[in-house]
């Protein structure tokens, strides 16, 4: 193979009239697409940002007229649907007297504690099992029957453990942000390309250098993946431990509202959680874009 075609340069030959032998001319560039249309690409209708947007609220749109409907109609009792006024109602008062804002603020915490938790170990366990033998050997099926046990059994050996202070808390959301981070990264890691790692130890990168450098960005999608289904569990672990052993936050207030037949508060504050929940995805898909734009 010549120097220039190793170089991506492209020839042609061809025999002119009245020359003995053939000569070389470069082939012409092809035209850009953009430039022999005269317009520019344009973006797929779906995937406009705008239309997502739209898109997205219609079916909670929707789902909130049937509320008002059945409510305003009499299909199903106040006291079991009260009308959505009435939870804006109890979301006022609870926050002019900060109930509401120190509840949600002792949950996020709780949360953004345990996740990050869950998520370093779950990674470091992750670069274990799929990068060496003897890890996935050892660590594979204990894992794997941890995975198995319901949240809410180690809720009662916690709270021996740790008592009912945020410890237990936030160890109980830490694992269950733990094995979407380790599952999806473990896979992840088990699969990169050999010919990418054997490219890379040719530039003589080993360890944190090769892990870094080659591996990191391969399994990136699979990472970010992993810490948005761990930021979910996250939540769903959250009112599993506020549910038992809490005097604050959000699961606490459904404990509350249902001793006290507060359906409004109830439904309240599962419109917050489905809130906070679709907030912090919609913040670590911003992170998910801006980390492949610079890595993938």
């Amino acid at each position: 193979m010549s120097t220039d075609v190793r170089q991506g340069r492209a020839s042609t030959l061809h025999h002119e009239p009245g020359r003995d032998g053939p000569s070389v001319t470069a082939a012409p560039a092809p035209a850009p697409v953009a430039a022999a249309t005269g317009a520019p690409a344009r973006r797929e209708f779906w995937a406009r940002p705008g239309v997502r947007i739209v898109g997205g609220l219609i079916v909670p749109a929707v789902l909130l007229l049937a509320w008002q409907v059945a409510s305003s109609t009499g299909a199903i009792p106040a006291y079991r649907l009260p009308a959505p006024a009435t939870v804006v109602t109890a979301a006022v008062e609870m926050a002019q007297t900060g109930e509401l804002w120190l509840n949600i603020a002792i949950s996020v915490q709780r949360v953004l504690l345990g996740f990050a938790l869950g998520s370093v170990i779950g990674i470091a366990a992750a670069g274990l099992v799929g990068l060496t033998r003897i890890g996935d050997v050892l660590l594979s099926p204990s894992l794997a029957a941890l995975r198995a046990i319901p949240s809410l059994a180690l809720v009662p050996l916690l709270l021996l453990w740790m008592g009912i202070g945020e410890e237990s808390k936030v160890t109980l959301i830490a694992i269950g942000a733990f094995f979407p981070v380790f599952t999806t990264v473990a896979g992840a890691l088990r699969h990169v390309d050999a010919h990418l790692v054997e490219m890379g130890r040719s530039f003589s990168l080993r360890g944190w250098g090769l892990f870094r450098t080659v591996q990191l960005p391969a399994v990136l999608p699979a990472l970010v993946s992993g810490l948005r289904l761990g930021m979910a569990q996250a939540w769903l672990f959250l009112v599993a431990s506020e549910l038992l052993g809490a005097a604050m936050g959000l699961g606490f207030l459904l404990t509350i509202s249902q001793q006290t037949g507060r359906v409004d508060r109830i439904l309240l504050t599962i419109v917050l959680l489905a809130l906070l929940g679709a907030l912090s995805n919609a913040i670590l898909s911003v992170v998910q874009k801006r980390l492949l734009r610079r890595w993938a």
